[in-house]
This record gives C-alpha cells, sequence and structure tokens, in this order.
C-alpha cells in the first residue's frame, strides 16, 4: 500500500523472476506493507519489456528503471548506475540458436538474418562484437516470440534472452554460441547484460545524499530477498510465463547473486570494458564517464 505522505518513487523493471525476486520487498504483498525499511520514501512497480523500458529512460520517464548496460551511454546525462540491481553472465549468458546444429562460422559464412531482443539491448551489441568480422542481418522482435519464430523458420537464428536461455532445447533448437562464454573468453570477465539506473535529478529535488540513501534502501530489498528465497522465489515465479519452479529457481541464481549486490571492482571493470570496446567497433554510442551510486562515497569511473 502506498503511503500517499511520503514522496513516491517508481521503479521499472522487465517482468521476470530475477528482477521481480529482487523488487518486491520494497512494496511487498497485498496489505502487508513494505518487506524492509524504505525510509521517507514510498516505492511502486512497474513493468516493461527492457527494450521499451531502454526508450523510456532517454526521456527520463522513471525515478529508478532497469536498463540494458548498453544503453548506459545514450541515457548517462540523465541517469546513474546503483550499485546493487545489476544482472551479470558470469561464464554465460543469452544464448545465439539455431533450428539445425551448426557451428557459429557456418551460421555467419551464410550472411543470416538473425532475430534479436531490441536495437539497444546488450544482447544485440555482444552479438555484434562476437561477429564482427562477419556481415549478418538483424531484425528486431519480441523477445518471447523469438525462438518459436526460428522453429518457423522466419530467421536464421535468434538471440534469446531471459528464460529462452534454459529452455531453448525444448523448442528443438540449438545453442550456436553462448554470448557470455564468448564474452568471457575474451576478457576474462563477466558480462554487463542490465543494469539498474537512477535519475540524477532526485539529487537536486531531494537534497545531498538522496542517491545514496536510495541505493542503501534498494540493497536492502536485494539482500531481504536473498536471505527469504523462498518468499521471494514464489512470488517471482508468478512472472515466469509458464517455467516450472526448478527453472525459475535456476534462472533467479543465474541473475541475482553477489553481482546484484554490488557491481564490486570486477564488475566495474566489466561495465567499463563492454562500454568501451563495444564503442570502439562502432556498436555503441562513446561515453566518457561511467557512474555508480554505492551506499558510501560515489564513485566516478572514467
Amino acid at each position: 500500500m502506498i503511503d500517499s505522505m511520503q514522496p513516491l518513487l517508481r521503479l521499472a523493471h522487465s517482468p521476470d523472476p530475477d528482477d521481480a525476486f529482487m523488487w518486491w520487498p520494497l512494496v511487498g504483498l497485498g496489505d502487508g506493507g513494505p518487506e524492509v525499511d524504505t525510509g521517507r520514501w514510498s516505492f511502486e512497480l512497474v513493468t516493461g519489456d527492457i527494450e521499451s523500458l531502454n526508450h523510456q529512460a532517454e526521456t527520463g520517464q522513471w525515478e529508478i528503471t532497469a536498463i540494458s548496460c548498453a544503453q548506459y551511454p545514450r541515457v548517462a546525462d540523465r541517469y546513474a548506475f546503483t550499485s546493487c540491481g545489476a544482472s551479470l553472465g558470469d561464464g554465460y549468458g543469452p544464448k545465439l540458436v539455431a533450428s539445425s546444429e551448426q557451428s557459429l562460422e557456418s551460421l555467419m559464412n551464410t550472411r543470416p538474418n538473425i532475430l534479436v531482443p531490441g536495437e539497444r539491448t546488450s544482447a544485440l551489441a555482444t552479438l555484434r562484437m562476437m561477429c564482427s568480422d562477419f556481415e549478418f542481418d538483424w531484425a528486431v522482435a519480441e523477445f518471447e516470440t523469438i525462438g518459436d519464430r526460428v522453429v518457423a523458420g522466419e530467421a536464421d537464428a535468434g538471440v534469446l534472452i531471459h528464460e529462452g536461455q534454459l529452455t531453448y532445447a525444448d523448442q528443438g533448437l540449438h545453442l550456436v554460441a553462448d554470448l557470455g562464454a564468448w564474452w568471457e573468453q575474451a576478457t576474462s570477465l563477466p558480462l554487463p547484460l542490465g543494469g539498474n539506473v537512477i535519475r540524477r535529478d532526485l539529487e537536486d529535488q531531494w537534497g545531498p545524499g538522496t542517491l545514496q540513501e536510495i541505493t542503501s534502501i534498494l540493497h536492502r530489498s536485494v539482500q531481504w530477498a536473498m536471505d527469504n528465497r523462498e518468499r521471494a522465489l514464489a512470488h517471482a515465479m508468478t512472472f515466469g510465463r509458464g517455467i516450472d519452479r526448478e527453472c525459475a529457481d535456476e534462472f533467479v541464481e543465474m541473475y541475482v547473486n553477489r553481482w546484484t549486490l554490488d557491481f564490486e571492482d570486477r564488475g566495474r571493470q566489466a561495465v567499463r570494458r563492454f562500454l568501451a570496446d563495444a564503442a570502439r567497433c562502432g556498436c555503441l554510442p562513446s561515453v566518457e564517464v561511467v557512474d555508480f551510486i554505492t551506499t558510501g562515497p560515489v564513485q566516478c569511473d572514467t
């Protein structure tokens, strides 16, 4: 229940088990109120697919929002990363799949048409870096339709995100390449996929230290969910699009972990390397400064 006497912060996230898992403690379920102390703030959770959230971030629509890490250069003037809430693939990530078993080289030598979950997604940026020596065409499709459309022969291959990373074999699809595994082999770093960002103007509106104050609350929410895994997972299951509990548990384990509590130095290094490499090959605009709002002093990385 939202307290009308408290300033409202709207937190936008993708309708997926991992995001639902870590943010519902900010609002609670039913009339019980939040599971964590939200201080002077009330929170409202809103959902949208990640490409929609990427677009909305360009106008600063939400006070706090999930974005693709690849979208950060386009919104860095409005938003900064919070140190918690990120999704990093530690040796795994989006899956490039096809309807037949084949190598990456054999697929790319055909100049394939590949379905991707959005122009501004980290999945597309990583695919372009991985396949920079090849020519291919891509088309944007709603992420939950990509597997079925590849099966139907509408495209030569597709990049799967969210639970599709775990269920593609059930559709008769074959793995061509794991983008996170490729990135780790190339850089020895985790693949930064999604980030949680906070609007910079909240500091002017509500006073010095506001961004750190809110980030501390967000950290409490993620920590509470991890400490109360069964309750959090039960709620996350409602966003699973038909997957069973075991699959939802595996998916949450992949993307709500120590990296989600804090980027840490290695996670920050991964973000900087990802954005720099993508800009160098023309996949993303360049960005000079990457800001991470922590629960301590603000850290600015160049």
